[in-house]
């Protein structure tokens, strides 16, 4: 009776291994909103890392998040990295790619709870009074992250805080539109 039911678990196992190598390699998770404010300023919201502590939705998790920016704010190749509990791990963001007004490209590197590396991207284009902003995000499933992925789905663990970072981003550059629009004119 034992070896029936361990020759039934140890084929199930097989069955799940083999199961989990046909899911696909790569993940996307992609969400969009109307961000009432010019692309300049939803932009320069994303370029520059210093301001995603007011809209960026892992901000919050771990209010005593220690964060160090380094390279030009902006401009390619500068970085931000985090570590903190559990909530939002360690990691690292670089910009690789920096378009004023149309698309930020950003290397994406969790160390801790994972390490994986993914690739994330924003694009900006006018939209009516606003503009429409598409949070991308693209990485290889490695064989945890496929078996992970059988029970959890990826799209919808990160699309929610894609939407409520996208929320508050549209917050923020509603906010530094109005800023600069009542600023004094040099």
């Amino acid at each position: 009776m034992l070896k029936k039911i361990l020759l039934v678990v140890a084929a199930a196992l097989v069955a799940f291994v083999g199961f989990v190598f046909t899911r696909p390699d790569t993940y996307e998770v992609s969400r969009s909103a109307l961000v009432a404010a010019p692309a300049e300023v939803a932009y320069a919201q994303v370029a520059d890392f210093h301001h995603w502590k007011a809209w960026s939705p892992w901000e919050k998790l771990d209010p005593a998040m220690k964060t160090t920016h380094s390279g030009t704010p902006g401009a390619v190749g500068s970085s931000y990295a985090w570590t903190g509990n559990k909530d939002v791990g360690s990691g690292k963001m670089t910009l690789l790619e920096a378009r004023p007004g149309e698309r930020v490209r950003i290397q994406l590197e969790f160390i801790e709870p994972f390490a994986a590396v993914s690739d994330t991207t924003f694009r900006f284009q006018p939209e009516g009074a606003g503009t429409r902003v598409q949070w991308s995000m693209v990485g290889q499933s490695g064989f945890v992250t496929k078996a992970m992925g059988v029970f959890m789905n990826m799209d919808a663990m990160i699309g929610k805080d894609f939407e409520k970072g996208l929320a508050q981003l549209d917050a923020a550059s509603r906010a530094e539109a109005a800023r600069l629009a009542t600023a004094p004119k040099p």
